[in-house]
């Protein structure tokens, strides 16, 4: 019976354990550029199977948040490659996810004071952090058609970058109702054209998105975010979850990646919500995909390894517990009793709730 804690091989990756570290930001990344305190907090939690860095944006237009880190400068990239040498040195894996925001942003927090860029003009009930704390999103604007190529060539670049700086591989965000996402439901796409109306033509920018970066470094080094039912940055479900995601998966299957990484319900929250009716059918999403395939949200020890060993799962990622347990592997592997977090510090700040949380001590053998 496979266990969370036998190695496997995703794509070109081989992973001595099936325990993930979910992307997670933090907010210490001063200028958009990683620092020492990143290097020590990645090497620290090396003993994941794989670790995925916090969202990293792949462009100046891509970011929306205080201080998170980004991937397409020379300076960022030779920021990154510190990381990668700790990890790697500690014998980790770690994989860089990509990050476009869309219309979760602020014009404070781009080029010139530029609106954000989405799938349409509307604006969310949302909030972002910026110099000011945290403010109301800007209007966005309506990424035209013509603007498409040069936003796909800004993910092929990232990707090549992220390899560059020593990544294993990277992963694609195209969860929590980021810009990916906001071209994917037809709650946020309210445009017509080759990118709106139908199924095929939302999932298009995904698509082609994919294929560039699959292209740049090779599909076995690369994985996919999903998040079908989260309601994340208020932006409702689509019409059709079910429908939409299943066409998504199916259309990304022959391509050849590594992995998909689904977020099971609520980000952060209920993994079967009330609301979602009728519930929604992972399995047949995991049917339809020959590759790895990465669960997320709410899992304890017990729920991981229940789903690896029943086959639901291939990797299990986990996020808030990796914040608070540097050494959450080994942990996990002992059962033995986890640190509690510090919400108060999971974003921005300095070492404190960083990299100063406790490892186990070390056993005394006789």
């Amino acid at each position: 019976m496979t266990t969370l804690f036998d190695p496997i091989r995703i794509g070109d990756i081989e992973l001595p354990n099936r325990i993930v570290m979910a992307p997670l930001t933090r907010n210490r990344s001063r200028g958009t550029v990683p620092d020492e305190m990143t290097v020590e907090y990645y090497r620290q939690r090396a003993g994941a199977g794989l670790i995925i860095t916090e969202a990293t944006q792949i462009s100046p237009m891509g970011q929306g948040y205080l201080d998170t880190p980004g991937i397409h400068s020379a300076e960022q990239v030779m920021a990154w490659k510190k990381v990668t040498e700790a990890v790697h040195a500690a014998g980790g894996r770690i994989v860089m996810q990509l990050w476009h925001v869309g219309r979760i942003s602020h014009s404070s927090l781009l080029p010139d004071g530029a609106q954000p860029v989405s799938s349409t003009n509307r604006r969310p009930n949302a909030k972002t952090f910026t110099r000011d704390g945290f403010v109301d999103t800007s209007t966005p604007r309506a990424l035209a058609d013509d603007e498409i190529p040069a936003l796909i060539e800004d993910y092929r670049r990232a990707a090549r970058n992220a390899i560059e700086a020593g990544f294993d591989g990277v992963e694609v965000h195209a969860a929590n109702t980021y810009l990916l996402e906001q071209f994917l439901r037809d709650s946020a796409n309210d445009r017509s054209g080759p990118y709106g109306g139908s199924i095929e033509n939302r999932a298009r920018l995904l698509v082609e998105v994919m294929r560039a970066v699959c292209d740049e470094i090779g599909a076995a080094r690369v994985g996919v975010r999903l998040s079908p039912v989260t309601t994340f940055n208020d932006t409702p479900r689509d019409s059709d979850p079910q429908a939409l995601y299943g066409h998504v998966v199916r259309a990304l299957a022959p391509l050849g990646l590594a992995y998909i990484h689904v977020i099971e319900g609520e980000t952060g929250g209920a993994r079967e919500p009330e609301d979602c009716d009728p519930p929604f059918d992972y399995e047949a999403l995991r049917e339809a995909f020959p590759g790895a395939w990465m669960v997320n949200n709410g899992y304890d020890r017990a729920l991981a390894m229940q789903a690896v060993a029943t086959g639901d799962a291939d990797l299990v990622a986990f996020g808030v517990p990796f914040i608070a347990n540097p050494d959450l592997v080994r942990r996990l592997y002992e059962n033995a009793p986890l640190n509690e977090p510090d919400p108060s510090t999971f974003y921005g700040g300095g070492p404190e709730g960083y990299i100063d949380y406790p490892f186990l001590e070390d056993r005394v053998t006789e």
